[in-house]
């Protein structure tokens, strides 16, 4: 393992100067969800030439490199955020949309190092996951899932990477169980009766309503909950009225609903609901709830972490830390059928995920492609030590 990790790693370094204009590339010209096509186009164009591909989840696609067998899915996000690039470099942004959370990066780690498992030859295949649709629903990930692709390609193990600001500059979290929350969706309506705001008695407010489930919906956290289970009640828009005297007869609502457990998760859709509609009719309203469902939790593979765990030691080039955090992800829909690892590769910015600063340096194009190289041959090891058996966990 020492001596192919050393060839592999030789022959990344040797891909990381192009891959880094190729990131410069995709930050320039970013593409919303939805309609990343160009950016597909760029990334298999700077791919080696793989032995299948295959499209996927519309503007998606799989690239197969390596013979037969088993493979190691490396999963890359196509896709941009709606937001207006404040970075000011030369290479940012102009069209709307920006790669604020490191897909750019991502991707470019990911074309690095199928160049170099083509080039040196590995213990696996490698298929390159070219994921559409990560920052918005419906998911790409699942889509990909739901398509039978990962067993068409024989994907054993998933990987991947993601920068995160809140890890230093060197640290690579590698951590097995629960790493990411569930994410779900809320939208509730209140109803009451419109009347003047001098004569609240002859009306029933919903506006008042509102913002007692606001307040209530966070006792659901620390009374309903197990204090060692994460759980987050966000309410992210409040509305109502269109004028400063009038008593208005709804008032809305849109917000999240995360936690680490997938058993408590449905539980706390029904509490919520519960909170919702029992504090409406209190005062004399009726409320409406829809719950959509998003990504489940996330979890990393025990033996996938720690396979990983022991490349990063012995490289010495990251420090391995623990983080857990109720962010989401899809790739969580990956982890559910296939055995799985996403890793947390720290940066050298300080402005946070989907800022319109956010801009990671060269130096973390090289960690994230280090950290993908070595998830890549920790799950190599296993499915190979595994004789097969994971493919019993391939999407049915």
């Amino acid at each position: 393992m020492k001596e192919i990790h050393e060839r592999l790693r030789a022959a990344l370094h040797a891909k990381l100067p192009a891959a880094c204009e190729l990131r410069r590339e995709l930050h320039a010209e970013p593409y919303v969800s939805g309609k990343e096509e160009p950016t597909l186009k760029r990334v298999l164009d700077a791919l080696p030439d793989g032995t299948v591909m295959e499209r996927v989840a519309g503007t998606g696609a799989l690239l197969r490199i390596g013979g037969e067998g088993l493979a190691v899915g490396v999963r890359g996000e196509l896709d941009a955020l709606p937001i207006l690039e404040e970075t000011g470099v030369p290479w940012a942004s102009g069209n709307g949309a920006m790669h604020a959370c490191g897909h750019d990066v991502h991707l470019a780690a990911l074309v690095a190092l199928a160049g170099a498992v083509e080039r040196v030859g590995a213990p696996a295949p490698l298929v390159a996951v070219l994921q559409p649709r990560e920052e918005s629903y419906p998911s790409g990930a699942f889509d990909i899932v739901e398509s039978g692709a990962l067993q068409r390609h024989r994907v054993g193990a998933m990987v991947a990477a993601h920068v995160q600001p809140v890890l230093a500059a060197g640290e690579t979290a590698c951590t097995p169980g629960a790493v990411n929350a569930s994410s779900d969706e809320f939208t509730l309506t209140v109803r009451g009766q419109a009347g003047h705001a001098a004569y609240p008695h002859l009306s029933r407010d919903p506006v008042l309503a509102l913002a007692q489930i606001v307040v209530a919906a966070q006792q659901i956290v620390s009374r309903d909950s197990d204090p060692m289970t994460p759980t987050v009640v966000t309410f992210g828009t409040v509305s109502a009225g269109t004028a400063p005297n009038a008593i208005p007869e709804s008032a809305f609502a849109r917000g999240t609903l995360r936690t680490m457990s997938e058993s408590w998760r449905h539980q706390l859709h029904d509490r919520f609901r519960a909170v919702v509609e029992g504090v409406a009719r209190v005062h004399g309203c009726e409320a409406e709830v829809q719950i959509m469902p998003g990504e489940p939790v996330l979890v990393n593979d025990t033996r996938l972490a720690e396979e990983t765990g022991y490349i990063l030691v012995d490289s010495a080039h990251h420090m391995p830390v623990s983080m857990r955090s109720c962010g989401a992800d899809d790739f969580a829909h990956f982890a559910s059928v296939v055995p799985s690892l996403m890793l947390f590769v720290g940066t050298d910015t300080e402005a946070g995920l989907h800022s319109p600063y956010f801009l990671p340096g060269d130096e973390t194009v090289v960690a994230v492609a280090e950290s993908l190289l070595a998830a890549y041959l920790g799950a190599a090891h296993v499915i190979g030590a595994d004789g097969g058996k994971t493919r019993d966990r391939q999407p049915r």
